[in-house]
């Protein structure tokens, strides 16, 4: 008996097979748990659908998270399926090209700092308040952050200071959805190659040096954030709230402040 049997978590984020939502939603799907997806788009359905096949019958929504209108119109056609639900993963994140590779300063501009923010951060805030009254007791909210949060990482820029609003985000929302007993938790992970993180000059060194500096010489995959998202989305976790969990091999507590 998996450990999410009865449990129904909506799935953001996933866009292709080295999607980290799409390791989570494997790790959920091996626990029992009941799945309905979200896509960005409507160009990437099939493909979507393509790849959850195997985790039996699901409904896959279409939802533009940049409009609070069309999130609210996506939880009520989600009320014609799921009257109540458990909880959902946060996997969104957009930050302009441009914005991540150059220099910070000059090339931050007003409208990619607000979009940035609002795609990868106000976005989880925005779900949750639609979302608040279809929530079971207990439900469980997990979002995606990095250490380019805490840390100036090079190449990362405006998007680190979104991921800051997101962990900052994740501390408001468990406060205030407490008193509902609704947790909320972000999962920090290590570097993952996929098509986001491809946009990030010399990627392949951040991964590289992440692996020779932290506590366990290995790569981090989609597999152990799925394993831990799992685990936060269950009643194991029961006492869990507002934390930011590193999934990252201890690198977090072994890293410089600059690394390239």
């Amino acid at each position: 008996m998996g450990f999410l049997k009865g449990k129904k978590i909506l799935i953001t984020g996933i866009s292709n097979k080295k999607s980290i939502a799409f390791g989570i939603a494997k790790a959920m799907y091996k626990q029992k748990a009941e799945l309905n997806f979200v896509c960005q788009n409507k160009k990437i359905i099939n493909k979507v659908n393509y790849l959850i096949r195997p985790m039996s019958a699901n409904s896959i929504f279409f939802c533009d998270v940049s409009n609070d209108e069309n999130i609210k119109e996506f939880f009520f056609d989600l009320k014609k399926t799921w009257k109540k639900f458990d909880g959902f993963v946060h996997s969104i994140a957009y930050c302009p090209k441009k914005q991540i590779n150059e220099d910070f300063i000059k090339n931050s501009t007003k409208e990619s700092f607000i979009l940035s923010h609002e795609i990868s951060s106000y976005t989880f805030l925005s779900m949750a308040r639609e979302s608040i009254n279809m929530l079971n007791k207990f439900s469980s909210l997990v979002t995606l952050s990095y250490i380019g949060a805490q840390k100036v990482l090079s190449n990362y820029n405006v998007i680190g200071s979104a991921k800051a609003s997101l962990e900052a985000n994740v501390r408001y929302m468990a406060y205030s959805l407490g008193k509902k007993n609704i947790r909320v938790n972000a999962i920090s992970s290590g570097p993952i190659k996929t098509i986001s993180s491809r946009q990030i000059k010399k990627f392949y060194k951040v991964q590289e040096y992440q692996k020779s500096v932290s506590l366990i010489k290995n790569y981090i995959t989609s597999k152990e954030i799925g394993n831990v998202a799992a685990f936060l989305c269950s009643d194991l976790s029961l006492g869990i709230t507002g934390s930011i969990i590193y999934v990252d091999n201890g690198f977090h507590i072994n890293i410089p402040n600059e690394i390239i």
